[in-house]
């Protein structure tokens, strides 16, 4: 099929352009200034800074209403612009996990500036880039985060509760920067991705294709504030709908999510598929008695189909998967109104419009859609309010992701005749070996069906100038063992023969990052040390 429908509308025709519009005061303002739903509870952060947390059921929380955010939120961003900050300055955010970092994060949003949310695992290198990259005017940083010779702004987080200034904060539209995440790819560099404030606007259409998310709801999102998977389905979209929103930020123990999605009522849980799976080998879900979760929902990796149907017969819920990118958020999704189909991540979500374009074409069908049930590069309609504003000081690079009126991210898939997209990997994770282009998602997703296998990753391993191999990282089911031999047979039944690993190595666990992905890089740089030691390269 073609493009989604509804149909694209001009460029020229997105709508409202330039309104006043600020995400912060979209997110939070709206129920402060309600006399009826400021005192509702909008942010709870859970820890055990106590000890002992899991033994003794009693984890420490904190908690703001949404008059008491908005009031500490406005705070910070006037105290930043008293610093002689002004609208449009970039703001590193360099902090550990904890509400401070929310807190700074949307003051610095609400004040017109344009906050960098970084890791405080950054190494000093790292964070000069971004600094330097970004050309940031001030940092806020906790004594452990600290950038040793910076020239502009300070700001420690022990400063951030009595932060304050005169007002009024400035007006912003909707086309005004709202926050530069950076991203890795597959240039050298990371690259940032620069929101205007009308993301919030595609965030929206996620909350009816996805999340369905409402007022009652009490969610809680597994992942770290430097992630932008955390800052949008965490705080900004059950804040949109009036929820509450609850962050962990206590002793990673996958086993204790259970006791604490039933301790404090979560009706909606939040994570990559890998804390899933996590939870229901180290977690009995199925015992914890969690009446109140409506549903779960994932993202950040492919939801493995073993993993789906494990979950519905442990815990009786459904998980709603979301296909997205750092440069438009989640765009495909199951949810409520969704039906999921084990195997896809679902339907373009309401009001996007999306396509299937060649991976390979002249100038004249480059941008033409491809029919349904055909393999290409997932692209969506540029006139989508959650597109980013452009690559930070790339525009070579932001040229290249553009075909006409489309945006090309470098998912490759199809869409087949009901509209659900199937997932074939990213274009630059593309296995060329022997003279084929293979896709890693599909080879892992017939491995993990062997009943012995919880999960494998897929890699490259060059071997000379024109030799690769697909090597095949596998991690048993707990208490299991499986052999190569039993590998390879169940590969000869699901796969065909050039898609087949040439090895089979198996590993105890995937290196993944402190948010859940697979870090493929590391298999590959492993295994081609091994490799090549083995072959004399």
């Amino acid at each position: 099929m073609g493009a989604v429908t509804p149909d694209p509308p001009s460029t020229s025709s997105a709508s409202n352009r330039g309104e006043l519009l600020n995400l912060a005061r979209l997110c939070i303002e709206v129920h402060a200034a309600d006399p009826v739903t400021a005192r509702r509870p909008a942010f709870t952060f859970i820890d055990d800074a106590a000890g002992g947390a899991r033994e003794s059921g009693r984890y420490r929380r904190r908690s703001w209403s949404y008059g008491e955010l908005w009031e500490r939120v406005t705070a910070i961003g006037r105290g930043l612009l008293a610093r002689g900050l002004v609208a449009g300055d970039r703001v590193l955010v360099r902090l550990p996990h904890s509400p401070e970092y929310a807190f700074a994060f949307f003051g610095a949003t609400l004040a017109g500036l344009v906050p960098i949310p970084a890791s405080p695992q950054l190494t000093v290198e790292e964070t000069e880039f971004l600094l330097e990259d970004g050309a940031a005017s001030a940092v806020i940083t906790a004594p452990e985060t600290r950038v040793a010779g910076f020239a502009g702004v300070s700001v420690d987080a022990a400063e951030l509760p009595d932060l304050d200034g005169p007002g009024p904060l400035p007006p912003t539209r909707e086309e005004d920067p709202a926050f530069l995440v950076y991203t890795s790819g597959t240039t050298a560099r990371p690259k940032g991705v620069l929101h205007a404030h009308r993301t919030i606007r595609g965030r929206l259409l996620m909350r009816e294709g996805w999340e369905g998310f409402t007022q009652e709801d009490v969610t809680l999102h597994a992942g770290t504030l430097n992630w932008t998977y955390t800052l949008g389905v965490g705080l900004m979209d059950p804040w949109l709908a009036g929820a509450q929103a609850l962050l962990f930020g206590g002793r990673y123990d996958p086993a204790a999510w259970p006791a604490i999605l039933k301790q404090f009522g979560v009706t909606v849980f939040c994570a990559v598929p890998t804390v899933y799976r996590q939870m229901l080998k180290y977690g009995r879900p199925e015992d914890a008695g969690l009446t109140a979760l409506r549903h779960g929902l994932c993202a950040g990796e492919p939801l493995p189909v073993a993993l789906l149907e494990e979950w519905r017969a442990r815990v009786g819920s459904d998980l709603y998967e979301a296909l997205g990118m750092t440069e438009l958020s989640t765009y495909i999704s199951s949810g409520p109104a969704t039906p999921v189909r084990p195997g896809s991540p679902g339907r373009p979500q309401p009001g996007r419009v999306v396509a299937i374009l060649p991976v390979d074409a002249g100038p004249a069908d480059a941008s033409r859609p491809l029919p349904s049930g055909t393999t290409g590069l997932l692209a969506a309609h540029r006139s989508d309010p959650g597109l980013m504003l452009g690559y930070w000081k790339r525009p070579e690079e932001e040229r290249a992701v553009f075909r006409g009126e489309w945006f090309v991210g470098g998912d490759l898939a199809e869409i087949d005749d009901d509209g659900y997209v199937w997932f074939h990997g990213r274009a630059d994770d593309v296995i060329k070996s022997f003279g084929y282009r293979l896709s890693p998602v599909e080879i892992e997703a017939a491995l993990t069906t062997h009943a012995e296998v919880a999960e494998a990753a897929v890699v490259a391993v060059p071997i000379g100038a024109d030799k690769t191999l697909v090597v095949a990282a596998i991690v048993p089911q707990e208490g299991h063992t499986v052999s190569e031999e039993a590998l390879r047979h169940h590969a000869e039944q699901h796969l065909a023969g050039y898609k087949q690993p040439h090895e089979y190595r198996v590993v105890e666990a995937l290196p993944r990052t402190r948010n859940g992905k697979v870090q493929r890089s590391t298999l590959a740089r492993e295994f081609a040390a091994s490799i090549g030691g083995r072959t004399g390269r």
